[in-house]
């Protein structure tokens, strides 16, 4: 596998930040940038027209990832050659949050599942019940086909947020890139480093990833009293304060961000689902843990390969953590660098939510907040 990278910001245009002259070979290009400019015809027209034969996919983000660095106004584009690994691209359009789960399973079914080794998949971050699409995805694979990727972000705004599959960034959309052959390596690491306060609260009445009680109360009202002053700045406060709830006692805790909230019903949207009759808790951020977060999953991600340092990471880590660790947010890059080595391309975004197994070696996916979620590739 062969990388080259350039990205484009404002001040300084398109800069060449390596190059391995595959203008002409590079089958895969992913795009990672701000929503407006994705939107952009100019800015597509330049990639295509310097990788003419490659699929250029992409997603608009809270924040892009570029190396060490982070931006919020530019576009980082990561092309690809595989010596020996196939792709296939394959998208679904969004009609309904409701069809979350179908989208899933009709990605899947696009997909040759024969020597099928993982699938990356990148969607909307606003119209999309995220754990119902793993859920669809799941529940095709059965286990067997690995599943990472991330829900597009739109900086703090949530206002919308853009995929791009060949052509200038629309919204509504859901893609899942293929990776087919035995000598690409995958490797994948999810962790958060969050703080878990306050008592257990009993979730008595949701719909899906709607919340609307807890112990029996409105749930919004509930929660901005624990919010206090945080709570005249929702929906995006909330970034500061997730939700946890777990499975089983013997599982992971799962984080699940508010989207939205509506204040009619006095209920909160998530970015996935809030099962009924499960134990949620606040959370809140500590800031060494974060960092000790990021560090955990870019182990657990090389644990999948053969030695060496991978080729390529794909780092998608929550809007929330941007937010909470602020000015001091590119540490997290910086100790990601040091665990994967110093030859590694690195790109990713700050995302609406992570999509990644639990625990490495696992293949059943699914939705996170609040984590960093790294996926590496590594071509034998």
């Amino acid at each position: 596998m062969k990388t080259e990278q350039m990205i484009l910001t404002g001040n300084n245009g398109w800069e060449i930040k390596s190059d391995n002259n595959l203008k002409a070979t590079a089958q895969l290009v992913l795009i990672f940038g701000n929503s407006i400019m994705l939107k952009e015809k100019k800015h597509f027209d330049h990639i295509r027209l310097s990788y003419p034969n490659a699929e250029i996919v992409g997603c608009s983000t809270a924040g892009e990832i570029f190396q060490e660095e982070i931006f919020n106004s530019s576009i980082v584009c990561t092309a690809i050659f595989f010596e020996s690994t196939t792709i296939k691209v394959v998208f679904e359009p969004i009609d309904s949050m409701d069809d979350s789960f179908n989208i899933g399973e009709r990605l899947v079914g696009k997909l040759d599942t024969s020597n099928l080794s993982h699938i990356l998949v990148l969607s909307e971050g606003l119209n999309i019940n995220g754990s119902e699409l793993t859920k669809g995805f799941n529940s095709h694979l059965n286990d067997k086909v690995s599943v990472t990727g991330g829900l597009a972000g739109d900086l703090a705004n949530f206002n919308e947020t853009v995929i791009v599959y060949n052509k200038p960034g629309v919204k509504n959309i859901v893609l899942a890139i293929g990776f087919y052959g035995p000598n690409i390596q995958i490797g994948y690491g999810s962790l958060g480093g969050w703080d878990s306060f306050g008592v257990d609260r009993l979730v008595t009445k949701s719909k899906a990833n709607v919340l609307f009680e807890l112990d029996g109360q409105p749930a919004l009202a509930l929660y901005k009293k624990y919010l206090g002053t945080h709570a005249a700045s929702l929906p995006s406060s909330a970034l500061l304060f997730p939700l946890s709830f777990l499975q089983s006692e013997t599982q992971t805790p799962i984080v699940r961000t508010v989207l939205s909230i509506d204040e009619a019903t006095g209920s909160m949207i998530f970015a996935g689902d809030i099962p009924e009759g499960y134990y949620v808790r606040l959370m809140k951020a500590n800031f060494e843990k974060l960092i000790d977060g990021a560090i955990g999953a870019a182990e657990m991600s090389k644990t999948s390969l053969k030695g060496g340092e991978p080729d390529l990471a794909i780092l998608i880590s929550c809007v929330g953590r941007k937010l909470v660790m602020k000015q001091r947010v590119e540490e997290e890059l910086e100790h990601v660098r040091e665990v994967l080595g110093k030859t590694t391309a690195i790109s990713g975004f700050y995302s609406y939510g992570e999509i990644s197994p639990v625990k490495p070696f696992e293949k059943h996916c699914e939705l996170h907040n609040q984590t960093m979620t790294i996926t590496v590739f590594k071509e034998i």
